[in-house]
C-alpha cells in the first residue's frame, strides 16, 4: 500500500506536510510503507490497522489509547522485542507482530557484564519540554545557569505541537493570537540560542531516588542526573471513564486523537463522538473538522459546557450537536467501536430510562478532564529535594497559564540559587491568577449601530483572559474596560457594549487574529440594505472562491440562509485564516458569524437501548479487572487499594495504575466508603517501564 492510498491527511487548512523518506516494514507478514521515523502506532493506523494485539487474560483486542507513552495498550513486537508503538520510530525493514498472550523470553546462558552508570551534575534539571518547561528554561538561561532540559519526545513543545488554534491569554506573556504549534517552534528556536541549555530529546525520566538522583534514559543509555534544583514540568494525563466497551480499540483520549491528526497528519477516524464539554473536548471537535472528520456529537454531563463559550459556539455553528445533561452508557463493537449509546441524566447523574440514543461512529474520544503527571514531584518532595513544579504538573490550566507559570518557576529557582535579589513582582502573581481563571458568566450583548461606515461586531460575550484584538487594531479602537486581561472587549470604548459611530478602516486584522473567531465586520459603505459582511474561516483547505453558496449561521448555529460568497481574502499576518465576505440583508448582518461545514445529525440510528450491566466495565485496562470484581472485595470490607492490588492485580500493569487509580477511588465513593478510610496505592519507582538491560550500564545487548 502506497502513502497515497493510506489514511493520511493530505490537505489541511493549517498544517503543511514536511518532507519525508519512505520506508518499508512488515506487520503480521504483510508489507506496508510508512514515513521514516514517524511513530509506529501512527504508521499502523495510517495503513488501516487498529488492532495491535490481544490481552493475555481474556484475548480482548488492544489498540492505541494514550499515544503518549503513559500506558502500554499499543504494545507490539518489533523484531521479537515488545515495545510501545507510540514511542517507537518506524525504521526500514522492521518486522512487526501483534502481541498475543505473554511473549516468551529468549534463552540466554551468557554471563551479564555490568558497567558504570554515568552521573551528570547540573544547576537545574527540568523534566518536560512543553510550554512550562520551555519558559522556565528561557527565564533561567538569562542568568548563566547550567540547565539540562529533558523530554521523552523527539521534539520540544509538548502539547503545543498538537494545537492548531490561536491561543487566548496575553499577547505579551503567552503569545495570544498565535497558534500553539507556531508557539512551540518559536520557543524551541529561542532555547537553541542559549549555550547553557543542554537539551536531551527522546530521553524520558525514569525515577527519582532517595539519594537525590534522577534516573534518565538518555537516548538509549541509562544515566543519573544530580541537580542542585529540580523543576517538574511533565504536564498532564487524561482522565478515563468506566463504561461497557471502554477498552475497545477506537476508544481513547482526546490528546491521543490530536497526536494522530495534528502531529502526524493521520486520518485516524471517519466519524467521532466526544465525551466532555471542557476546552479539550470542544477544541478537539474543531480539530477533527479541520482534518475532514465528521463530529457526530458531543455529550456533557453538566447543564452547560465547562469550556470557553467561543469554543462551544464554533462547534455549534459548524453543525455539531451538543447534548448537555447527557452521558455515555456504552461503546459497542466486536473488535473495534462501531456505535455508541448515550442517554440523558437526571440531577443525580443517573440515566433516564427511555432517553437512550445509539449513533454509528468509529471513534469515541474521552475528554472529561486531566490529572497532573506529578509522581516525580511528589517523590522528590518526599526525598526532600529542592523541587518546583510548573504547568499542569502543578495545576491544571490552559497552556497560556502554563507558559507564564513556567516563567515564574524559573524566576523562583533563580532567586533560590542567589542569582536574583528582587522578589517575584506582585503583578506577575496577579497575572498568573487571571490566566488560570475559569470563564465568567455569559453576558448578553446589544448591538445598535449606525448604518454607515464599517463596524467590527464583537460576538465574544464571556469574560476569559484574552487580549489579541486590543493589540492588533492600528487605530486603537478596541479595548477592554479597565485595560486588563479580563472583561469583554469593546469597540471605541462604548458603554453598555453598544456601538453608535464608526472610525474603523475595515482592515480586518481583528477578525483574523481573534482566537475564538468571534469578530466580524459589517460594511455599509456600498449599501445600508445589503451590507458586506466579513466572516473568519479556518476550516477549508482551499481558498473559498467568489460565487460559492454557503449556509450562513448565527453564533448559536441557527441557519440564517444560503448566500453567495462575494469574495475572500487572506491577510499576510494571518496566512491560515480566510476572511470570507457576503452581501447580506441588513436584518441579519450583525447576527452572521460563520457558515456550516457538516450537516447536523438529526436522528440516532435507532432509539432502542439494550440493558447494560455496569459491573462489566473494565477499570484496570492493563490487567482487565472489572468494576464488579472491585466492588465484590469492597463489600467484603477491603479499604486498602494495595490489598486490592495483591488480590486482583489491579494497578500492577504496565501503566503503574496511572489510569485506574482515580476510577477505583470513585468506586469506593459510590459504595459509600469515606475517602479518609481508603488507603491508596503506594507509589514506587520506576514510574516509566524500561528494559532491564539499560540498568547494566553497558551497551551490550
Amino acid at each position: 500500500m502506497n502513502l497515497k492510498d493510506q489514511r493520511r491527511i493530505i490537505d489541511h487548512p493549517i498544517l503543511t506536510e514536511q518532507e519525508y523518506k519512505l520506508v518499508n516494514f512488515k506487520f503480521e507478514g504483510k508489507k506496508y510503507q510508512a514515513k521514516e521515523n514517524e511513530m509506529l502506532s501512527s504508521a499502523l493506523i495510517a495503513n488501516g490497522i487498529q488492532i495491535f494485539g490481544f490481552h493475555a487474560k481474556d484475548n480482548a483486542p488492544q489498540g492505541i489509547f494514550c499515544a503518549n507513552g503513559q500506558c502500554a495498550q499499543c504494545t507490539v513486537l518489533v523484531n521479537g522485542v515488545p515495545v510501545k508503538s507510540c514511542m517507537t520510530p518506524t525504521k526500514e525493514g522492521m518486522i512487526v507482530e501483534q502481541v498475543q498472550g505473554i511473549p516468551s523470553l529468549p534463552e540466554d546462558d551468557s554471563e551479564l557484564q555490568s558497567g558504570k552508570i554515568p552521573i551528570y551534575e547540573t544547576d537545574v534539571l527540568i523534566i518536560g519540554g512543553g510550554p512550562a518547561g520551555l519558559q522556565a528554561a528561557l527565564t533561567l538561561a538569562q542568568y548563566k545557569t547550567n540547565i539540562i532540559l529533558i523530554d521523552d519526545k523527539d521534539h520540544l513543545g509538548g502539547k503545543l505541537l498538537l494545537q492548531t488554534h490561536k491561543f487566548f491569554g496575553s499577547v505579551e506573556d503567552s503569545y495570544a493570537g498565535t497558534r500553539g504549534n507556531d508557539i512551540a517552534k518559536k520557543l524551541e528556536k529561542e532555547v537553541e540560542e542559549y549555550k547553557n541549555i543542554d537539551v536531551w530529546l527522546s530521553s524520558p525520566a525514569i525515577a527519582v531516588y532517595n539519594d537525590k538522583l534522577v534516573g534518565v534514559l538518555k537516548e538509549e543509555e541509562y544515566v543519573l542526573v544530580k541537580p542542585r534544583k529540580l523543576l517538574i514540568a511533565t504536564g498532564a494525563r487524561e482522565k478515563m471513564l468506566s463504561f461497557p466497551g471502554n477498552t475497545l480499540p477506537g476508544v481513547y483520549g482526546a490528546g491521543a486523537f490530536q497526536t494522530l491528526v495534528n502531529r502526524d497528519l493521520v486520518k485516524s477516524s471517519e466519524k467521532i463522538f466526544l465525551i466532555g464539554g471542557g476546552n479539550v473536548g470542544l477544541i478537539t471537535g474543531y480539530h477533527a473538522i479541520q482534518a475532514g472528520i465528521e463530529v457526530v456529537g458531543l455529550v456533557e454531563a453538566l447543564p452547560e459546557c465547562g469550556g470557553y463559550k467561543v469554543h462551544e459556539d464554533k462547534l455549534r455553528r459548524l453543525g455539531v450537536p451538543i447534548y448537555t445533561r447527557h452521558t455515555i452508557l456504552a461503546a459497542h463493537g466486536k473488535n473495534h467501536v462501531d456505535s455508541i449509546t448515550i442517554a440523558q441524566i437526571d440531577e443525580n447523574f443517573k440515566p433516564i430510562q427511555g432517553t437512550e440514543k445509539i449513533f454509528a461512529v468509529d471513534t469515541v474520544l474521552i475528554a472529561i478532564g486531566l490529572d497532573p503527571v506529578n509522581e516525580f514531584h511528589l517523590k522528590a518532595q518526599e526525598f526532600e529535594m529542592d523541587v518546583w513544579a510548573a504547568g499542569d504538573a502543578l495545576e491544571i490550566a490552559e497552556a497560556s497559564s502554563a507558559m507564564f507559570n513556567g516563567k515564574i518557576a524559573g524566576m523562583e529557582i533563580a532567586i533560590n540559587l542567589g542569582l536574583v535579589e528582587e522578589e517575584i513582582p506582585v503583578e506577575w502573581k496577579e497575572k498568573s491568577r487571571i490566566l488560570k481563571s475559569h470563564p465568567g458568566p455569559v453576558i448578553e450583548r446589544k448591538c445598535q449601530i449606525e448604518k454607515v461606515g464599517v463596524h467590527p461586531i464583537i460576538h465574544c460575550n464571556q469574560e476569559i483572559p484574552c487580549n489579541p484584538c486590543t493589540t492588533v487594531c492600528s487605530e486603537g479602537l478596541i479595548n477592554i474596560k479597565g485595560g486588563g486581561l479580563l472583561g469583554l472587549p469593546q469597540y471605541e470604548g462604548c458603554e453598555n457594549l453598544v456601538t453608535y459611530t464608526s472610525s474603523c478602516i475595515g482592515c480586518g486584522q481583528c477578525v483574523a487574529v481573534c482566537p475564538g473567531l468571534a469578530i466580524t465586520l459589517v460594511d455599509y459603505r456600498k449599501s445600508e440594505n445589503t451590507p458586506r459582511v466579513t466572516l473568519p474561516a479556518e476550516i477549508y483547505n482551499k481558498k473559498i472562491e467568489k460565487g460559492e453558496i454557503l449556509t450562513v449561521v448565527d453564533e448559536d448555529g441557527n441557519e440564517l440562509g444560503d448566500f453567495e460568497v462575494y469574495g475572500s481574502r487572506i491577510l499576510a499576518r494571518h496566512p491560515k485564516t480566510q476572511l470570507v465576505t457576503f452581501e447580506l440583508p441588513a436584518d441579519i448582518a450583525t447576527k452572521a458569524i460563520s457558515f456550516k461545514v457538516q450537516k447536523t445529525i438529526e436522528k440516532a440510528i435507532e432509539e432502542q437501548y439494550e440493558e447494560i450491566i455496569p459491573d462489566e466495565a473494565i477499570i484496570c485496562r492493563c490487567e482487565r479487572v472489572t468494576a464488579g470484581e472491585i466492588r465484590s472485595y469492597i463489600h467484603k470490607g477491603i479499604k486498602d487499594m494495595n490489598e486490592l492490588k495483591s488480590i486482583t492485580k489491579v494497578g500492577m500493569g504496565a501503566c503503574g495504575g496511572k489510569t485506574c487509580t482515580k476510577l477505583i477511588e470513585r468506586i469506593f465513593r459510590e459504595e459509600g466508603v469515606p475517602q479518609e478510610e481508603v488507603t491508596t496505592f503506594v507509589q514506587r519507582p520506576l514510574f516509566v517501564e524500561v528494559p532491564l538491560k539499560y540498568f547494566l550500564g553497558t551497551k551490550e545487548e
